[in-house]
Order: structure tokens, then sequence, then C-alpha cells
């Protein structure tokens, strides 16, 4: 039978186990790693002046929304930078064509595509975010809604991009090359985005991408930028990943929503993002030869990583240690072709 005195000492017992419990539980959690953030991500060099604006918001509290738009307005300012907004090269027909998406910790998503004479479309796709039922809008109707939202229209061709594109006229001849973004080996008429992922104070995850895409592209093609789930995607449980490179090559393996996925199931972002690019390997393995697709990710706690099919992508971070980090990416390929 079981008495009173076999009560009182399996009380003791189980009392005292529950201390011991307690008290690892309270080690464990003093030797675990506080979360970094704020902090702060985006591809390329390029990115560091962005991640910087970011961080002037981040830095007093700010939203991470908040941030990676007004980071994501540097490069689509920048008239150096060909590759995305005001700057950016025109398509084959000459019409500079830009694309954006944004995406907040709530899940809530904006974006614009094709959309012509609206210099900041990272600022559009918000709007159609925050203002509309939809979540795309594109060509004629995203500029519709950006003049009637209060965008001024003007001509984003410059005259180094025009003269570009008459050059490039006479051969009429179209390849991507790859990295061009960095300076690597290869010509400048390339394209590429800016993703930018950023963890407020509070700990909640936004993004954004942006981008004029492919010079010289076929008038209304649109890459993954605009494209939630394939150039963006953030879920505030998990983390998030962004893309850049070869837009058609992750828009066919949702490359974004893929990354993330893959950091649910227990990947850290770093082999998430490889397993995406592995992915893309497999199901096109001697397309990828040519051309480079890379992601860009981070999880909950602020760790990130990267990789590419090739060598040469780069990525910046940003953090109340530094503020113009830049990291080379892992890759699959070693040499980059001419």
């Amino acid at each position: 039978m079981y008495n009173r005195r076999q009560f009182i000492k399996a009380s003791s017992l189980s009392a005292s186990l529950a201390a011991l419990s307690a008290s690892a539980f309270a080690k464990a959690a003093l030797k675990a790693e506080p979360a970094n953030h704020p902090i702060v991500i985006s591809t390329w060099d390029f990115g560091v002046a962005a991640n910087q604006e970011a961080w002037k918001i981040l830095a007093k509290g700010g939203r991470s929304l908040d941030a990676v738009e007004a980071g994501a307005r540097i490069p689509e300012a920048d008239l150096k930078n060909h590759s995305v907004g005001r700057a950016g090269y025109p398509d084959r027909d000459g019409h500079v064509t830009l694309d954006a998406c944004i995406m907040d910790e709530q899940g809530n998503c904006g974006a614009v595509a094709g959309m012509e004479d609206i210099a900041h479309p990272i600022s559009v796709a918000r709007l159609v975010m925050e203002k509309t039922p939809h979540v795309l809008l594109v060509g004629d109707g995203a500029r519709q809604f950006a003049i009637e939202q209060g965008f001024k229209p003007e001509k984003l061709l410059t005259p180094e991009s025009e003269k570009a594109w008459k050059k490039w006229l006479v051969k009429h001849e179209y390849k991507p090359v790859m990295n061009s973004e960095n300076q690597m080996p290869g010509g400048k008429f390339n394209h590429d985005t800016i993703g930018m992922l950023a963890i407020d104070a509070r700990g909640n995850l936004s993004g954004a991408c942006t981008t004029s895409g492919m010079a010289f592209k076929l008038h209304g093609r649109v890459g993954d930028s605009p494209i939630i789930g394939a150039g963006l995607y953030v879920d505030n449980e998990v983390g998030g990943a962004t893309s850049t490179g070869v837009g058609e090559e992750v828009i066919r393996n949702v490359g974004s929503f893929l990354v993330v996925e893959l950091m649910r199931q227990g990947y850290s972002p770093q082999d998430a993002c490889k397993e995406a690019c592995h992915r893309i390997i497999k199901r096109k393995p001697d397309t990828v030869k040519e051309i480079q697709v890379g992601f860009l990710a981070i999880n909950k706690k602020g760790e990130y990583g990267a990789y590419a099919l090739h060598k040469g992508f780069t990525f910046a971070v940003c953090d109340s240690k530094k503020q113009d980090l830049i990291i080379p990416g892992q890759y699959f390929y070693e040499t980059v072709k001419d």
C-alpha cells in the first residue's frame, strides 16, 4: 500500500527534480546567445549604403518595414547604379521599366512590375500593400496608381543609359553576364537587384526587393524581383529570404519561399540557400553554368547566410557592431565565364 511516508518522500523527490530542472533551464537560458537584432542585410556591395540608411531607423527602435523601404530607396535614386531604379538600363525598345516588392512581419505584401516613369517603385509597392486589396499591380495600372497616390511621373532614361542602349542596338545581342554589378569579369550591360531583410528591436522581420530588371530585355519581361515567394519571402516565425541573378530560374523554383521553408525544417540560413541553389542546378544543369543566381537569408535569431551558383556574389551586413561589412557568398562553381 502507498502510505503517507512514501507519499511525502515522493513529493520531496519531485520537488527536488523540479527545482533542478528549473535551475538547469535558467543556466541554459543564460548560456544561450542573445538574438542578433536589430540587423539589416542586403545583396551586393552597393547594399552597404542601403543598409546604412535602414540602420538610421533601426538604431532608433524603428520598424523593420520602414527601414527596408528607406534602404531600398537609396540604390533606386543612385544615378551610378544601372541595375536598380532611376538610372536603370532600358529594355530593347528603350523603355525603363521597374519592379519591386515589399513584405512585413504580418505577412502583408505589395508589388509593382513593369512600371514606367516612377522613380521609387519600392514606395509604390508599399502603398499597394497598404491601400489596396491587391498584391501586384503592373504596367500602366501601376503607373496610374502611383500618380493617384501623389508620385510625379518623370523621364527615367538618363543620357548615360540611353547612350548604352544605342550602343547595344548596333549588335542587338542579348547575353546576361554574371556578377557585373560587382565589377567581376564581364560587360556592364547586365542587371541585378537589391534585396533587403531586416529585423528590428522588437524582433519583427520585413523585406524589400527592387530592380530595373535585365538590361535590354524584351519589353514586358518581368523577373523574380516583384514576385512574392520568388524574389522575396518573409515569415516572422521563421525568417526571410531574397534572391538575385537571373529571375527565371528563381521563379521556376519559388526560390525565396523554398529557402524559408527549409529554415522552418531546421536548416541554417546558409544551408537553406545552398539547398535552393542545388535544386536549381539539378533542374537545369547545363543552363546554370552560364548564369548567376544567389540567395540571401536570415532567421529569427538574426543568423544569416548566402549561397550562389557561381563565385562573385557578395552581401552586406549592418548591425550594432559594424555598419559596412561586406561578405563574399559561398558558391558551387569556382570560375566565372567571360
